[in-house]
């Protein structure tokens, strides 16, 4: 049995383009021998379509397109596997259900709707699905396959210590004898996630005895990159074909044992970080309809590691850095953003801030009342940086890239309307520790365009004389252990402090500063999550409230 794993990057919304594009890889997929070929979960809709479900019609589009993609492909050798969003028939709860549907001579022949709807950090299938009660086997070519749709796949008893559901639908439609499971996913990337995935689904191969094809989506969709990975396994858990990551991939694998095509992953983690904010960035400019970006370049590794990021995303051509110097900034730092311009070979303008500052500290003077200087005059100078990246975004269409990483996000030590005015925040979920190695990766891949001098210098933001980021936070490598403990896993203070021997009195600290600026994060440009916790849709704490740790 000869499978095609038709690995796509769908687009939220855009019901044409997606049944598009999987009616073109089904054609690439027949012209190879297939005789089914799979597609991820809500290929149609694209993942996660939110509430555009509320929408009657955008649900009555996707039932249209179902039916376009069927009388497509009707002409073609194979079957097609294909998610969509069906029509409940309960009387009562949710009036649609998240579906894959079989597809054979031009009909919809089986549907299977989904039983258990995730609805954790990023996910909220139960605001909008009905779960199915019960799920069938489905006869194909004289096979019996278990079709399974992402989480129904991932409850495996035997793997979980603690599993958050009583069913275990593979376990269910195993019970009838399958010869094949069947998963089709849209499951988002964060750092160790592809590692966790082929676990999981070796260890249901093995204890079910039956041979499996995973299907995942690619692409990035707003916060979420999805990094495809598809695989296919014996039934002893073995990968017998798998795809790429990060990109699109049609894989053929012959289920019956001989396998099929192996496309190389990204074994270095770091690697795989890097190529996913690439991804993520580029799917985020080209589906909000943008060509152009903006990154004001001060000479940092954030800004640097940024902008090399652009340039692989949409191109040399497409990317401007903008320097702005303030009367606080140093030689070094105009000297490093050219040279980092120069070696990437962007645009680079330098527009100063010293002359609007100082009208703006005039005009202020009477109501600042003779007052000491402190953080107003500072967030001033990024206040206006901001104002200057929004004009030039204005002027000549280009989507703004913020260049803050998460440890900065994390404490507040970040400016509203400064530094964090933008449409996307490309590092926002990366500590400023994994912002070096980052770095690093982008030189192997672009040649050492980044200065070694950025590596080296001291990060400061330099709103005032000789500043640097130490003198209001502890060294990142202590303050990234913390937040990884709070804001990751959930620890509690007293364990934090005794897990990586640290005072805690400053592990204190820096939670109440995360508590603290709730409010900041709620206004930042959304961010690509590649961490287990991302601030973003995942992470919902209310800004109002008074519990502390």
């Amino acid at each position: 049995m000869r499978i095609a794993l038709g690995q796509i990057n769908c687009t939220v919304g855009d019901l044409s383009g997606n049944v598009g594009l999987m009616v073109e890889v089904a054609r690439r997929a027949a012209a190879r021998g297939a005789e089914l070929v799979v597609f991820p979960e809500l290929s149609i809709t694209g993942y996660p379509p939110r509430d555009l479900l509320e929408k009657q019609s955008f649900l009555d589009g996707t039932e249209e397109h179902l039916g376009r993609l069927a009388a497509q492909t009707a002409i073609l050798d194979l079957s097609v596997i294909c998610g969509y969003i069906g029509r409940s028939s309960v009387v009562s709860g949710r009036r649609i259900t998240n579906s894959a549907a079989v597809i054979e001579g031009g009909h919809v022949v089986f549907r299977q709707d989904k039983m258990l709807l995730p609805n954790y950090d990023v996910f909220d299938e139960q605001r909008y699905f009905q779960p199915a009660d019960q799920q069938s086997i489905v006869a194909f070519r004289g096979r019996r396959l278990a079709l399974t749709i992402c989480e129904d796949a991932w409850n495996d008893k035997q793997y979980w210590e603690r599993r958050l559901y009583d069913r275990d639908p593979v376990e269910e439609l195993t019970r009838s004898c399958a010869d094949l499971i069947v998963s089709i996913n849209a499951s988002p990337y964060h750092m160790g996630k592809r590692s966790l995935r082929r676990d999981i689904f070796s260890a249901t191969a093995r204890n079910h005895r039956v041979p499996l094809a995973y299907v995942n989506q690619v692409g990035g969709n707003d916060q979420l990159v999805f990094d495809g990975s598809s695989f296919a396994m014996d039934s002893e858990g073995r990968v017998i074909a798998s795809a790429a990551s990060f990109e699109e991939d049609l894989v053929l694998v012959d289920m019956e044992g001989r396998g099929g095509d192996q496309h190389a992953n990204f074994d270095d983690e770091n690697e795989a970080v890097y190529e996913a904010l690439v991804l993520g960035t580029r799917d985020y400019i080209r589906k909000c309809g943008f060509k152009r970006v903006l990154i004001g370049l001060s000479g940092g590794i954030d800004s640097s590691l940024t902008a090399a990021i652009a340039v692989e995303a949409v191109g040399r051509e497409n990317v401007t850095g903008v320097g702005m110097p303030g009367p606080f900034s140093s030689d070094h730092s105009v000297r490093d953003a050219r040279d980092m311009a120069a070696n990437l070979g962007i645009r680079f303008e330098l527009v100063s801030i010293s002359g609007p500052y100082e009208c703006m500290l005039r005009e202020l003077q009477p109501l600042f009342g003779g007052a000491k200087p402190d953080v107003a005059e500072e967030n001033l100078q990024s206040r206006l940086r901001g104002v200057t990246l929004m004009a030039l975004s204005n002027k000549w269409g280009a989507l703004v890239l913020t260049t803050g990483n998460k440890s900065e996000l994390a404490v507040g030590y970040c400016t509203l309307y400064g530094d964090m005015c933008g449409g996307l925040a490309v590092i926002s979920d990366v500590p400023k520790t994994l912002v070096y190695p980052l770095s690093r990766v982008a030189n192997q891949r672009l040649g050492n365009v980044i200065p070694e001098s950025v590596f080296v210098k001291p990060p400061s933001a330099e709103l005032r004389p000789d500043q640097k980021d130490t003198d209001s936070l502890p060294p990142y490598e202590v303050l990234d252990q913390i937040l990884k403990g709070y804001v990751e896993d959930y620890k509690p203070a007293p364990q934090i402090a005794e897990e990586n021997g640290i005072p805690i009195s400053l592990v204190k600290d820096i939670i109440n500063k995360v508590d603290r600026n709730e409010y900041k994060r709620q206004q930042a440009a959304p961010g690509l999550k590649v961490t287990t916790k991302a601030f973003g849709i995942g992470r919902r704490f209310p800004i109002a409230q008074r519990f502390s740790e």
